[in-house]
């Protein structure tokens, strides 16, 4: 079974960082990607930032204040976000699609509140 497990949110003021971690658990196919998503009250649930082996992708929201990155040994993908926003608050989403060969299946994690005040 896989799990992800996040860690790293919090109440943080405008102009701050937090770092975002994900850890993944009980993986057995390839991982195709990795990639944190966001939620806002009222809103749909928005990509931030993905990677794969080869490239990151991110939110023209985001560019050049969040930086994503992975470390493949432990299965954990992390978010660095400086330059905090207000807008940027929300439930903040690990994604971990994994390729059996066959398909690609998403993983989500439960999800970690990120506040920033003004």
């Amino acid at each position: 079974q896989v799990t992800l497990v996040e860690s790293g949110g919090g109440l943080v003021q405008a102009g701050g960082s937090l770092r975002l971690s994900c850890a993944a658990s009980g993986i057995i196919f390839s991982i195709n990607a990795m990639g944190w998503y966001r939620q806002a009250p009222g809103k749909q649930r928005e990509l931030v930032a993905t990677i794969t082996r080869r490239m990151t992708n991110y939110a023209d929201s985001v560019k050049g204040r969040f930086t994503i990155s992975r470390d493949n040994a432990k299965n954990t993908v992390y978010l660095q976000m400086n330059s905090l926003k207000p807008e940027d608050t929300a439930v903040y989403y690990c994604n971990v699609r994994l390729d059996s060969g066959l398909y690609l299946n998403d993983y989500w994690g439960q999800g970690t509140q990120v506040t920033v005040s003004s």
